[in-house]
């Protein structure tokens, strides 16, 4: 159960909003701030999880770089304490003005998914006299078993340079006078549980194409395995922390600590997923012929997961717990939300406790890809931040 101290501020407050236990967000930071230490990886934190700004400054005070996917995410990076030559930037689509603007930025890194975008970097750059660090982000063509939608390091994928790109890369890279080449990235997907198996097998991979660029002539002096470190949605209480030090451990498998080449992960989700929960009321409790219906005031507009790919978030009801104790009895409920759309779901035949019209309910392990791809649809308010450290 989501560990409140005081109910009644709560209680009080308008709802939907995001709660953030920043005491759990520290713990989360630090155990990573002293993993990456203890086996020397470098952590870039995927901005696209979370941008919060509060969160991000505790992340630039440890050290973190930031892993960005567009040129205002880099700039807010920057503003926000980290240093630049820590940010990334990776997308398929780059624009020239998001290439300009990370380059004065003075980014430490462009993860490079296209040869055309070669080519584009490199004039940009040799039109503002500078030179472009990049590396090239690698398909290693590893199912990592996620949903299709948070797939990402596949052969036929928009993401990245596959193996029959290999010798034009070479090529236009050696072309290009205006680009200093940096290393290889890999990325296979997001919320990825089979740790120590998936990304052994990175590893491994990693390792092959590591040494196929350093074979044709290329100097690799940064490996980047991306992200994709998965979270328990389902039992968020018994796993607050992922598993930073089995996802650690199976990426330097085959890069032992000592061998010249700088590892770097680039955890989102991991960091961030637990501390935050959506809170949300009950409007009304709808009784069907052979289902019940908690309709509540959080829509798909707030945390649109559930909707996109049928996501699961544990679902509970706070009210239940903090006033009525262990009197209620448990009931199924189909919990949905408000917006005029049939995906607007938050679970089927949910097992809660008894509900009634009023209650608070949780719905956890939103911090991670809630506001930040949250819309106003249906002209609905955004869902404001809080921190449990300020109520």
């Amino acid at each position: 159960m989501l560990d409140i101290h005081n109910f009644d501020k709560f209680a009080e407050m308008e709802t939907p909003f995001y709660f953030y236990d920043i005491g759990l967000f520290e713990r989360t930071a630090d155990k990573l701030a002293a993993l990456s230490v203890t086996y020397d990886i470098g952590v870039h934190y995927a901005i696209k999880a979370n941008s919060e700004e509060r969160l991000l400054r505790m992340l630039s005070e440890r050290g973190f770089g930031a892993d960005c996917v567009s040129a205002n995410e880099a700039v807010q990076a920057s503003k926000c304490g980290f240093a630049p030559a820590s940010i990334m930037l990776a997308g398929v689509g780059k624009t020239d003005k998001e290439i300009r603007t990370s380059l004065e930025v003075g980014i430490g890194c462009f993860n490079v998914e296209s040869i055309p975008e070669m080519d584009a970097i490199d004039g940009i750059a040799g039109g503002m006299g500078v030179k472009a660090p990049v590396a090239l982000r690698i398909n290693p063509n590893i199912d990592p078993h996620t949903h299709k939608y948070i797939t990402t390091g596949l052969e036929e994928n928009k993401f990245g340079i596959s193996r029959f790109e290999f010798d034009a890369a070479l090529e236009k890279l050696r072309s290009c006078r205006n680009l200093e080449f940096k290393g290889l990235l890999f990325h296979i997907g997001s919320q990825i549980t089979d740790v120590e198996n998936v990304f052994g097998l990175e590893s491994r991979c990693g390792r092959e194409l590591v040494s196929w660029f350093e074979e044709h002539g290329l100097k690799v002096e940064n490996v980047d395995f991306g992200g994709g470190l998965g979270v328990d949605y389902e039992d968020p209480d018994g796993s607050p922390v992922a598993d930073f030090e089995t996802w650690m451990k199976a990426l330097r498998s085959c890069f032992p600590v000592g061998e010249g080449y700088k590892l770097h992960i680039e955890p989102g989700r991991a960091i961030v997923a637990q501390c935050g929960s959506l809170i949300t009321r009950v409007v009304y409790v709808k009784k069907g012929r052979t289902k019940n219906f908690v309709i509540v005031d959080a829509g798909m507009n707030d945390l649109i997961r559930p909707a996109l790919y049928g996501a699961y978030h544990k679902v509970e009801n706070l009210s239940a717990s903090y006033l009525r104790g262990d009197d209620t009895k448990d009931c199924a409920y189909d919990v949905v939300g408000p917006i005029c759309e049939s995906s607007d779901v938050w679970g089927e035949g949910r097992i809660l406790r008894q509900t009634c019209r009023g209650d608070l309910m949780a719905i956890r392990t939103a911090g991670a890809y809630g506001r930040t791809m949250a819309s106003r649809y249906n002209m609905r308010d955004l869902a404001p931040a809080v921190y449990s450290d300020e109520i």
